[in-house]
């Protein structure tokens, strides 16, 4: 499964010390069947351990997958800013799941080459 960041997810992973291994580590809980919630339209939430404590009041990711294919990771926060996203924020996440899930190679690449998708290695 080819995993990619978001720009603004890229910006708010560095300022909080999410590593890609973090992230990479979370996909393969969800390829094990630890998914914290599906959220309808290939949306998702999973929650990511802070270095040291846990998961329990650790970060919350919104990600946008199909799965066996590809997974974005779009959106992040911690329990103690934000409860969970909003009505608005799940249809946006929506539309933006049906957009980005249904793009070529080559729209993909486009993305990447002008930086609004970060790709995570395979190592």
């Amino acid at each position: 499964m080819k995993i990619f960041k978001y720009r603004t997810f890229e910006k708010w992973a560095k300022k909080q010390g999410v590593s890609d291994d973090d992230l990479k580590k979370a996909i393969i809980e969800i390829e094990n069947g630890l998914i914290d919630a599906s959220l309808g339209g290939n949306v998702y939430k999973k929650r990511i351990g802070k270095l040291g404590q846990g998961k329990r009041g650790a970060y919350r990711t919104i990600l946008l997958m199909k799965l066996g294919d590809k997974v974005i990771f779009a959106h992040g926060f911690s329990k103690g800013e934000q409860g969970n996203i909003t009505k608005n924020e799940l249809e946006g996440f929506k539309v933006m799941a049906e957009a980005l899930l249904n793009l070529s190679t080559v729209q993909i690449d486009t993305l990447i080459d002008n930086k609004n998708l970060i790709e995570l290695s395979n190592d």
